[in-house]
């Protein structure tokens, strides 16, 4: 009776057991369909000129060679370290005003906090073609068109919304009692956010740092329209690679391959941490 007993209570186990191995399956498709063309734009990038073509695009390169990435980091050298200096900037201190808001708007609360929260998350909905006019013109009034402060600028103030809804909803799920506890020690709003919650902000900030400096680096709309020749960013570099009538195909692909390098170190390394953000409460409503 008992074997039969502990049978019964194993059965479900087992066929939770081979339901997950199932799910695996669509999950590896979906892995194996975005991996391919990361696959041909590598063995692309290791490809002489006279091997790329249409037929061949999927087969190996004959030699392994670094000519390719040579030739295009000397030419995209200079862009990509634009790019590091508008990035950096634009993703730190947009996670910090980010967080100034969020505390204020979740543990600070003042007449019209309702009203004001709605108005800044109503700049995520709006297109960026939509204002891109405007925004020209205003960025030559300041005298910052065609810089890459300007292009900080512009990022800043767009990732504004994102961040302060990250922080804002995790700083909500924290206990009042700290907020409470650093009153009756006499910390005002400063001193509360900078000793008491700052330093339990970790996992929000992993998770916004990693969302603008993918949001930042992978941006061409601002980019090209902002910009001139000195001050682009990798993006608007790599696409003018390709602006002439015979296209090294195998440069082109090994310039893809080092732009989209930062990003993929930033994931493989900060991957987990910006899981935990997530988990901890960063994006729940």
């Amino acid at each position: 009776m008992s074997s039969i007993q502990s049978t019964s209570k194993q059965r479900p186990v087992n066929i939770g057991f081979k339901w997950r191995y199932l799910l695996l399956i669509p999950l590896i498709l979906m892995a194996i369909f975005y991996l391919i063309p990361l696959y041909v734009m590598l063995i692309t990038g290791f490809k002489s000129f006279k091997e790329v073509s249409l037929v061949t695009m999927w087969d190996l390169p004959k030699s392994l060679g670094f000519d390719n990435f040579q030739a295009a980091f000397e030419t995209l050298a200079p862009y990509l370290w634009n790019s590091f200096k508008m990035v950096i900037p634009a993703a730190i201190i947009s996670s910090f005003l980010g967080s100034i808001n969020g505390f204020v708007l979740a543990k600070w609360k003042f007449r019209g906090a309702d009203i004001i929260f709605p108005l800044i998350l109503f700049g995520m909905f709006i297109p960026y073609q939509s204002i891109l006019i405007p925004l020209v013109q205003f960025m030559r009034t300041i005298g910052l068109y065609g810089s890459i402060p300007g292009l900080i600028l512009v990022h800043v103030i767009y990732g504004i919304p994102i961040t302060t809804l990250t922080f804002r909803n995790y700083y909500a799920g924290l206990p009042k009692e700290l907020v409470e506890a650093s009153r009756m020690d006499g910390a005002g709003l400063l001193g509360t956010y900078w000793h008491i919650l700052l330093p339990l902000s970790l996992p929000s900030f992993v998770v916004v740092i990693i969302w603008q400096f993918t949001s930042a680096w992978n941006d061409f709309l601002f980019a090209v329209a902002l910009t001139n020749t000195q001050s682009w960013p990798i993006t608007v570099a790599l696409n003018n690679m390709a602006g002439s009538q015979i296209i090294s195909w195998n440069v082109q692909m090994a310039g893809s391959l080092l732009a989209a390098l930062p990003t993929l170190l930033v994931y493989i390394f900060l991957g987990r941490y910006f899981l935990r953000g997530l988990m901890a409460g960063s994006l729940k409503g």
